[in-house]
């Protein structure tokens, strides 16, 4: 039908529904969005696996810092050794054999503790860190995500038990009218055409109404999918919110975004990362300073001269220091490039606050823009019944025409739709601005 057409135009993309009537099924729950919202949390895989990529960076951050420790080693061998072959008139004569300590046995530990390292330990503690912050703020956006989807499969729901209701009630009406003008008929008041056009314009809204109740089990698997529960369960939502957010201005949500939204801060925080490249880079040309010590039993004496057939100890601790002199011509370019990747991601982040300033800005104007058509749905609403009212009075007064008749009660209803789709596109549009700006 037309009517239900034009209605779903107004609507767009935005959805939302009204509660039933009736008493509830055993298969039937009544949710509210907040409810739907922790639901699908729960079922959500894609938070789920966000969730694990942030268990993954804390582990790879406690890591890093376990490598302040120093490393220790410990280790033992027992060897055989055969007797020394001395060629006293040259390699081709026979050897005489000198006489060795046959076996050999070695236990000891050793360690060695970073003392210095150009700073790469803590920067790879950081860069850590940052990585953490990154998978943090992404999981933080997975919720808002699903919370906002949710709200608009949520909405959608509410919005076609809106449109069924609206149709059963011009229903009753229309066949409260045919009544009438059937009696009218009979009385030879009108034209059969009439009763025919108002039979005609009834069928139409019956099978409107089919084509909502489809639309109402569409809407109730899709949510259901989301909220991990069996598509035969029927959700009764709330009744839509008529409260709207007048106040908050567009520099307030920007604020808002600029604190808080979630690819502003992903992308904040490649940056420093970079950041930290360019100086793990530059660490490359930097000395390293490091304490090792050993020590170890042995047998037998083969440190000292002459050798014995005892065990011994022998413990060391010293200091070692190094420098690369090949990094000071291998870093060059490794270095300006790690510069420009730096300088590549400064202007990536002032592109993405431009996004993400023109993201608010049109999510704005398309909420106020919604709370504007509202007040102008409801002005049209009552325009639109005050005009039936007078047509319907000229039409029994034999005034005015059938077909004017019909123009007023699809008038009526057609505006209907549009005031309740403004109000779920209003509340749809709030949703998706708190979604942008990171605070859904």
């Amino acid at each position: 039908m037309k009517i239900y057409v034009a209605g779903l135009l107004m609507l767009g993309v935005s959805c939302t529904i009204s509660a039933q009537k009736g008493s509830p099924t055993k298969d039937t729950i009544r949710l509210s969005l907040k409810d739907a919202w922790q639901k699908a949390e729960e079922n959500s895989r894609h938070i789920r696996i966000n969730t694990i990529n942030v268990d993954i960076a804390e582990a790879e951050v406690k890591d890093a810092k376990r490598e302040r420790l120093p490393e220790i080693e410990v280790k033992g061998s027992a060897e055989k050794a055969s007797n020394i072959p001395i060629y006293e008139n040259g390699i081709f004569s026979k050897p005489t054999q000198h006489e060795v300590i046959h076996t050999l046995y070695r236990a000891g530990a050793d360690f060695y503790l970073n003392i210095y390292n150009g700073n790469k330990l803590n920067l790879k503690i950081k860069e850590n860190q940052t990585l953490q912050k990154i998978k943090d703020i992404q999981k933080e956006q997975s919720v808002s995500d699903i919370h906002y989807k949710t709200a608009a499969l949520y909405l959608e729901l509410q919005k076609t038990l809106i449109f069924r209701n609206l149709i059963q009630q011009d229903i009753a009406d229309q066949k409260t009218q045919l009544k009438e003008i059937q009696s009218l008929y009979k009385n030879g008041v009108v034209l059969k055409s009439d009763v025919l056009r108002i039979e005609l314009e009834l069928s139409k809204r019956k099978m409107a109404l089919v084509t909502i109740e489809n639309d109402i089990l569409i809407a109730t698997q899709k949510l259901n999918i989301i909220l991990g529960i069996p598509d035969e369960q029927t959700v009764i939502p709330e009744a839509p919110f008529n409260q709207w957010d007048e106040n908050t201005s567009y520099s307030d949500y920007l604020k808002l975004a600029l604190d808080h939204s979630f690819s502003y801060h992903v992308s904040e925080q490649q940056t420093e990362l970079s950041k930290l490249k360019l100086k793990q880079v530059k660490a490359n040309v930097r000395p390293k300073i490091g304490m090792y010590g050993e020590f170890y039993y042995a047998n037998p004496q083969i440190f000292l001269y002459p050798y014995n057939p005892y065990w011994y100890s022998l413990g060391i601790v010293g200091i070692k220091a190094s420098f690369s002199i090949s990094s000071l011509y291998h870093n060059t370019h490794k270095v300006k490039a790690a510069q420009l990747e730096f300088e590549k991601e400064e202007e990536a982040h002032k592109d993405t606050e431009d996004k993400v300033r023109q993201q608010v800005k049109e999510a704005y104007l398309r909420y106020q823009e919604a709370l504007e058509q509202i007040k102008v749905a409801e002005a049209n609403v009552i325009q639109a019944k005050e005009n039936a009212r007078i047509i319907k009075n000229t039409y029994f007064s034999q005034t005015s025409l059938i077909t004017e008749l019909l123009d007023a009660d699809i008038q009526l209803l057609q505006t209907k739709f549009e005031l309740e789709a403004a109000k779920i596109m209003a509340q749809n549009n709030y949703y998706l601005l708190q979604n942008i700006t990171g605070v859904l």
